[in-house]
């Protein structure tokens, strides 16, 4: 996130690190609100206005007997408004997306040397999450825009993590380690086709469950050329008693002082998301059932090739294929396109009952990054990725999914200067270019949403794509540090989308206009930064 005059304020204090002891403590705060910038004359190129802030800290207490201990944690919370058109009714032509979430995370870690070669480390905390959504619809009958669904899914975990780590001989490492999260569930969603139709509740659910992890690794050198890292990781979902044991492998050789080899392959398990466990499907009796309690992980075999070589000082090249073929992906029991896979990739809660999970998915591609690190003033960074990400419903006709932009380059780069009588100050500029693949999305069949008066998707999932993104941003800056050493004051403008490329943010059907409605990412910004650091 960026924070400035114009969309807000950064302040950090960072304390000294004491000789003693080694104790130090950093404090940090962002705020920022693109739509002062809107609301000041300046078009930026959405109507998606975002605003947040957040407040983190990090509090380390130095080394002592007992060991090392560090508060750490953070607050943040944001929102953001899509309408869905350009008239002056409340939301835009009628429909529109009223979203917001809140995240808490804290905790205190620990760290204890036991000797020389082994050491413990170990960590509890609370993390708390919150998500929010309202969607609004037109009504072409009574002329009125409605509330069509209200959303709220809020989690609380409590975590419990600790690793003992030993180094037995010159060519053997080991750890091993255990960790818990009890999960807290606060669930309401209810929804409405039209505006004179009753709710329908979807979720009303508040309960607690528990995700138990273990796993051993080991790193053995056979020789100053060939090391191999080898485990096993498991996981318990108390919900359903799914049950995961993951075998991993990788190994490194070093063909010389400059370039290596590696070689790796890895089961992963992932549970769905939680609030997906709890639909509640409404009986005849009026008792509610969950059709997809006991619905396992998602699995993945994940086979990686990669080189890496450093042919000078300061530069590297590091290249890599992959491959991952994931299972157990829910779907529905009826021959359909819906996957698990896609979920996420727009702001429609996934709703399907009765899953199992028969469906299966593909990811492959090759990535290249060339590095220069930061030394004699510069930095630059190329990053590069051409995929494929398909998937099989039930119906077992291979897709796209939703995420399978084909591919994206990165571009980076920056200069400093130090200026001013002792050196202290620099100047310093920045430039970034993205040029990515559109994803791909399901279109809207126009003709159907106007026949039934709401949104209706084609019957071709994820046949299309949004246009190729691309953006250009370039940032000059200006840091004085005072002789105080510890006041550092910097001021930058950070010129965002300088082509004022129209990239796709999201398309809706518009009921009021009967047309399909395209929302468009940040246009040109000139983003002002002022930073203070104490």
């Amino acid at each position: 996130m960026q924070a400035g005059l114009i969309t807000g304020l950064e302040a950090t204090t960072e304390g000294p690190i004491s000789k003693e002891t080694g104790s130090s403590y950093l404090v940090g705060y962002r705020y920022a609100l693109a739509g002062v910038a809107q609301a000041v004359g300046i078009d930026i190129g959405t109507t998606a206005l975002p605003s947040y802030q957040d407040l983190s800290f990090n509090v380390s207490s130095g080394n002592s007997k007992s060991g090392k201990f560090t508060l750490f944690g953070i607050l943040a919370t944001s929102s953001i408004n899509i309408e869905g058109g350009n008239s002056s009714s409340l939301y835009g032509n009628g429909s529109g997306h009223d979203l917001s979430s809140q995240i808490g995370i804290a905790g205190i870690k620990h760290f204890k040397q036991i000797n020389s070669k082994s050491y413990f480390s170990s960590n509890i905390g609370l993390n708390y999450s919150m998500s929010g959504q309202t969607d609004y619809d037109f009504d072409r009958m009574s002329d009125s825009a409605f509330t069509k669904s209200e959303n709220k899914v809020t989690k609380t975990g409590y975590n419990f993590a600790t690793s003992y780590n030993s180094k037995i001989s010159s060519k053997l490492f080991i750890k091993v380690g255990i960790q818990d999260e009890l999960i807290g569930l606060n669930l309401y969603y209810r929804a409405k086709d039209q505006i004179q139709s009753d709710w329908n509740q979807i979720w009303d659910y508040d309960s607690y469950t528990n995700l138990a992890q273990a796993y051993v690794h080991a790193k053995y050198s056979f020789n100053d050329k060939l090391t191999l890292n080898a485990g096993v990781h498991s996981q318990l979902f108390f919900l359903n008693n799914s049950l995961s044991v993951e075998p991993r492998l990788g190994l490194r050789y070093d063909v010389d002082s400059k370039s290596s080899l590696t070689l790796g392959y890895g089961l992963h398990s992932q549970m769905q998301p939680i609030n997906v466990y709890f639909l509640q499907t409404q009986m005849a009796d009026g008792s509610y059932v969950y059709n997809n309690e006991n619905l396992d992980f998602t699995k993945s075999h994940h086979f990686v090739l990669g080189y890496d070589l450093q042919p000078i000082k300061d530069w590297r090249l590091k290249a890599e294929v992959y491959y991952q073929y994931l299972y157990n992906v829910p779907v529905n029991t009826f021959s359909s396109s819906y996957s698990m896979l896609n979920t996420g990739a727009g702001f429609k809660t996934d709703l399907e009952d009765s899953l199992v999970n028969s469906g299966t998915g593909t990811n492959y591609g090759i990535e290249l990054t060339i590095e220069k690190f930061f030394s004699h003033g510069y930095y630059g960074l190329f990053t590069s990725s051409i995929y494929s990400s398909k998937y099989k419903g039930s119906d077992g006709v291979e897709r796209n999914t939703a995420f399978n932009g084909k591919y994206v380059f990165n571009i980076l780069g920056g200069k400093e200067w130090n200026v001013g009588s002792e050196k202290r100050n620099k100047i310093s500029a920045d430039i970034k270019c993205t040029n990515a693949g559109g994803r791909a999305y399901t279109p809207i069949d126009l003709e159907a949403s106007n026949e039934i008066g709401h949104e209706q998707l084609s019957s071709d999932a994820y046949s299309d794509f949004y246009p190729n993104y691309f953006r250009l941003d370039f940032k000059l800056g200006y840091t004085h540090n005072s002789r105080m050493k510890k006041l550092s004051q910097s001021f930058s403008i950070d010129l965002q989308n300088i082509t004022n490329n129209d990239n796709v943010f999201s398309q809706s059907y518009d009921n009021r206009s009967q047309s399909i409605n395209t929302t468009y990412q940040l246009g040109f910004f000139p983003n002002v930064i002022y930073k203070i650091q104490f």
